[in-house]
C-alpha cells in the first residue's frame, strides 16, 4: 500500500467516526429536548398550582443550625426558560424555577447570630449566599484590647427557594439543582434524560412541599 493509500484510508476511519459521533450527539440531543418540553410543561402547571396553595415550607431554616427562622411559606412560584443555538440547532439552554419563602405571619423580622469560629462563619456566610437572604455583618470587638472577638450577622427572615434543570446535550444528561428546598443549602443530582418523566418530576414536586420523595 503506498503512502496516500495508508493516508485514504485513515481519514476513512476518521471520517466514519466523526459521523458516528454526529448520530449519537443528535441523538443525545433530541432525548434532551424530550425530556426538557415535558418538564417546562410539567413544571410551569406546578407552579400555578403551588400559587394558589402556598404550602408550608418543609424542613428546618437556620443560618448556625441553632437560631431558627420563623415558620414559612413558599410563595409566588415562577417559570421560565432559555433556549441558545447549539450546532445552528435552537435547543433548551436550562428551565429555572424560583419562589419566595416568607414567614408564614406575613411579618418580615430583623434576627441576628452570632458566629466566632472560621467553620461557622464560613457556614453562615454560604447560607446567606445561597438563600439571597438581606443581611448585614458587623464585628464585635472587645472594649480594651480592639481584638476582634466574633462577626454578628443580623439578617431578614426571608430567602428565596429555586430549581434548575439543565440539559447536556452531548452526553444525553439533564442537571438538577436545587436551593434552599427543605432548608438552607444546595443539592445537585443528574438524571439520563429518557428517566426524566412525568413519574420522576412528580417526585420532584413532593420533594418540594417535603412528601417522601426518591427523587435524588
Amino acid at each position: 500500500m503506498s503512502f496516500l493509500s495508508e493516508l485514504k484510508s485513515k481519514a476513512s476511519a476518521l471520517q466514519g467516526q466523526q459521523a458516528e459521533a454526529l448520530q449519537d450527539f443528535a441523538a443525545n440531543t433530541q432525548s434532551c429536548e424530550t425530556a426538557c418540553r415535558m418538564a417546562l410543561k410539567y413544571l410551569q402547571d406546578l407552579c400555578t398550582q403551588l400559587n394558589i396553595l402556598q404550602p408550608p415550607a418543609p424542613g428546618g431554616y437556620s443560618l448556625d443550625g441553632r437560631a431558627p427562622f420563623p415558620a414559612l411559606t413558599m410563595r409566588d412560584f415562577r417559570c421560565d426558560d432559555r433556549r441558545k443555538l447549539l450546532r445552528n440547532q435552537g435547543v433548551c439552554d436550562y428551565i429555572g424555577v424560583g419562589w419566595d419563602l416568607l414567614p408564614t405571619t406575613g411579618q418580615v423580622a430583623t434576627h441576628s447570630v452570632t458566629v466566632n469560629f472560621p467553620p461557622d462563619l464560613e457556614r453562615v456566610a454560604q447560607r446567606l449566599s445561597i438563600g439571597q437572604i438581606k443581611h448585614e455583618r458587623k464585628e464585635m470587638r472587645h472594649p480594651e484590647t480592639n481584638k476582634l472577638q466574633a462577626y454578628v450577622f443580623e439578617y431578614r427572615t426571608q430567602a428565596r427557594g429555586f430549581v434548575t434543570v439543565t440539559p447536556d446535550h452531548d452526553s444525553g444528561q439533564i442537571d438538577f439543582r436545587l436551593v434552599n428546598v427543605g432548608g438552607l443549602g444546595l443539592l445537585t443530582t443528574r438524571y439520563p434524560a429518557a428517566k426524566v418523566t412525568s413519574g420522576l418530576m412528580d417526585e420532584l414536586a413532593k420533594k418540594l412541599v417535603g412528601q417522601s420523595s426518591r427523587f435524588g
